[in-house]
């Protein structure tokens, strides 16, 4: 994680942090790094505080000045990572009626490592009851010779709001991209919302065609759930026909959500593209 300066029908039942080790610590091996960070969220009949904010391997948490009744948390990156063979987690929670703003402080890189091993990087997200959680990072830029497995794991409660952005940038300049694989679980009151998959870089076939990206090599969605927003829409094609881009904004079934994916030759097209996409669906 390369980091600058500045800090802004029934289903089985659904545990985001399950999988979790309660113990597990940063560890130096011959195939990389392990290490998870947690931040947990609660609110206090006033204001949101943050009762857990555990930083680790890669990861510096800090607290950064807000007004109101939310917090915020910017991630700071301590040394390079991922790199292959990395082990690295996020584990984050809003407890009941918490307000709660993650970010980085700038990209996250995905480097080849010691290692052919990928790397995981796994980022659980758990809102209760009232409670908003917004996860906003910068891109993550998968970098030629990095193999990346990314995952994020989301259990909502039925009055959640979130608001969740992934961006990814395939390769650097001039240069192609490593292998990245992202999926997304989302489950809301106990049901599945969503569940995607994406593969980009070799060997995945296709994945540069005119079927997916059409040339672009800026990726990203935009996932909006909130039980007070309209959904009853038609899906929307924003940019269509141009050069810079296009989006599709479209409703989940089974939810009160609201996806926007987007593909754009250059990261602030695709930013740019992203925030039309939030406009439109908040009705702006």
């Amino acid at each position: 994680m390369s980091i600058g300066a500045r800090l802004a029908g029934p289903t089985v039942p659904f545990n985001a942090t399950a999988h979790a080790a309660d113990t597990e610590e940063t560890t130096g091996h011959l195939d990389g790094v392990r290490a998870t960070a947690r931040i947990r969220a609660t609110y206090n009949g006033r204001v949101t505080t943050l009762p857990e904010l555990r930083s680790d391997g890669p990861f510096h948490l800090r607290r950064m000045r807000t007004g109101g009744r939310g917090a915020t948390v910017g991630i700071i990156g301590a040394m390079s990572a991922p790199l292959g063979g990395d082990r690295l987690a996020l584990d984050i929670t809003a407890e009941d009626r918490a307000e709660l703003e993650v970010t980085t402080a700038a990209a996250t890189l995905a480097l080849r490592g010691p290692t052919t091993a990928p790397a995981t990087y796994d980022v659980r997200l758990t809102v209760g009851e009232g409670a908003s959680l917004r996860w906003l990072p910068q891109p993550l830029i998968s970098a030629a010779g990095s193999n990346l497995q990314q995952t994020y794991t989301v259990g909502l409660a039925a009055t959640s709001r979130l608001l969740l952005r992934e961006e990814q940038l395939l390769g650097r300049a001039n240069e192609q991209p490593g292998h990245l694989v992202s999926r997304i679980r989302v489950h809301h009151a106990g049901r599945a919302l969503l569940d995607q998959h994406t593969a980009y870089g070799a060997p995945e076939p296709g994945w540069d065609g005119p079927a997916v990206l059409g040339g672009h090599r800026a990726v990203g969605q935009l996932l909006i759930v909130d039980p007070k927003m309209d959904v009853g829409r038609d899906p929307v094609l924003l940019r269509e026909g141009t050069n810079d881009g296009c989006a599709v904004l479209a409703p989940l079934a089974g939810g009160p959500a609201l996806l926007a994916t987007a593909v754009a030759p250059t990261s602030s097209a695709l930013r740019e593209l992203l925030d039309e996409a939030l406009a439109h669906a908040l009705g702006a």
